[in-house]
């Protein structure tokens, strides 16, 4: 076992013991006295809310989010199977076997060419969120329906919230996931045999004053709305024309998908048009997710949805469940899945509309009233872009609790000791 494996194991039983436990665990009263957790059902999570009248304390509304595509990096579960071998290599077999190759191979040594491609890229960076929650259940004792809340995820990232959530079993959403991942990267190669042309995304950013005009001139330009769902005079353009809004990330970023060169012509006419020069960056995406182009893959997915499962102990049980352990938030309505067929339906749809994460997050923080945010997962684009809307880094900002993101071993401890510290909310700060 290595020295930081045992170093956090130790600090982890500390935690433990100062954290609330499945049994009981009370945010009041103040004199010490235990009280029971109650059961509030909504959306499909029979969730627990304790809140003490005389010592006016509340449990703290807390999500677990996950990041999606463009995240990847050769070596991102290096760190996490020295820290947890045994723990890590368990989980990784485990995934292989699933996959029926090396996939632990592609993204601890690369090259990184071959990791970005998306057939590699969607079920690696699932892989490694869904392997750094295990970790933290097994090596932590972290249980998700004591401690968490509601689930989301970034595009891909739903996968991985869905599993969080248990709507989905981990085996059944990674083989998703990788088909999902090759009808994507099948449709793009479609585009380009048929049309030609260079596709991918490109996030643009700009002061959130001008979010709404920058919307209203992307429209203006490719002739249609872009947002929600895809209209027939859309799916009329060739290919090769279409630009789409494929996310809504913060007040002030949104990620155009589509064509390369027309999105640079779009980018062009904003800056000329709005008055005003946003910031245009290519992700490291090699399709155009989110837009027309994608139809194709909707189909697969809605065949894999009505099949069964493949789960041990699930063979011949519908593949999603429902109720689910907790709520779990949809990208394409940016509101909770309300039943079996929604989760099909939603999720299918979900690679072809437009990534709602701006809403959903001002929905949870605004509406549910979350004040804590937990990102799983390699890279820091989530957390960044829910800090954006609902405070800093950590306990900085947002008031009565905070946001963190676990991407590393050496991040647990800190973030272990920020849930401790915000498990239960004053009133006043609901």
């Amino acid at each position: 076992m290595s020295v930081l494996a045992s170093t956090l194991r130790r600090r982890a039983a500390t935690c433990r013991n100062g954290l609330p436990s499945t049994a009981a665990w009370s945010c009041g009263p103040r004199d010490g006295a235990r009280i029971a957790p109650q059961q509030l059902s909504s959306h499909g999570t029979g969730r627990r809310h304790v809140s003490d009248t005389a010592g006016k304390k509340t449990k703290a509304k807390t999500a677990i989010f996950f990041p999606g595509q463009g995240v990847q990096k050769v070596g991102m579960i290096t760190p996490w199977f020295e820290a947890f071998p045994r723990s890590a290599q368990a989980i990784m077999d485990e995934i292989d076997e699933l996959m029926g190759y090396k996939l632990s191979s592609i993204i601890r040594d690369g090259p990184s060419s071959v990791l970005t491609a998306t057939a590699n890229a969607q079920p690696a960076i699932m892989a490694t969120s869904i392997l750094i929650l295990r970790i933290l259940e097994r090596e932590f004792d972290f249980k998700l329906t004591d401690r968490i809340d509601v689930s989301l995820g970034h595009s891909l990232g739903e996968f991985a919230a869905l599993v969080a959530a248990g709507i989905l079993a981990f085996e059944d959403a990674l083989y998703i996931c990788r088909r999902r991942a090759e009808a994507m990267a099948e449709a793009t190669q479609m585009a380009k045999d048929q049309w030609g042309g260079d596709y991918g995304m490109v996030a643009v950013v700009t002061e959130p004053e001008y979010l709404s005009s920058l919307i209203e001139a992307i429209d203006d330009f490719v002739g249609y709305r872009s947002t929600g769902a895809r209209s027939d005079h859309a799916e009329d353009i060739q290919p090769i024309d279409q630009v789409l809004i494929a996310n809504v990330n913060s007040k002030n970023q949104i990620v155009l998908s589509g064509n390369i060169e027309k999105i640079k012509e779009l980018v062009a006419h904003v800056r000329q048009f709005l008055g005003h020069d946003p910031r245009a960056v290519r992700l490291n995406s090699d399709s155009p997710f989110h837009s027309p182009i994608m139809r194709p893959a909707v189909g697969v997915i809605r065949e894999l949805l009505a099949g069964k499962s493949r789960a041990r102990g699930r063979e011949g049980e519908d593949m999603v469940k429902f109720p689910a352990d907790l709520m779990c938030i949809s990208n394409v309505s940016a509101r909770p899945f309300q039943s079996t067929e929604d989760v099909k339906d939603l999720l299918a749809r979900q690679c072809l509309e437009t990534v709602q994460w701006w809403e959903s997050i001002k929905y949870l923080d605004q509406e549910q009233k979350v004040r804590r945010w937990l990102g799983i997962g390699p890279g820091k684009v989530g957390r960044n872009l829910v800090g954006k809307e609902v405070g800093m880094r950590g306990m900085d900002r947002v008031k009565g609790g905070g946001v963190w993101a676990i991407t590393d071993p050496d991040e647990i401890e800190d973030v272990l000791r920020g849930l401790e510290k915000t498990e239960c909310l004053d009133d006043e700060d609901e």
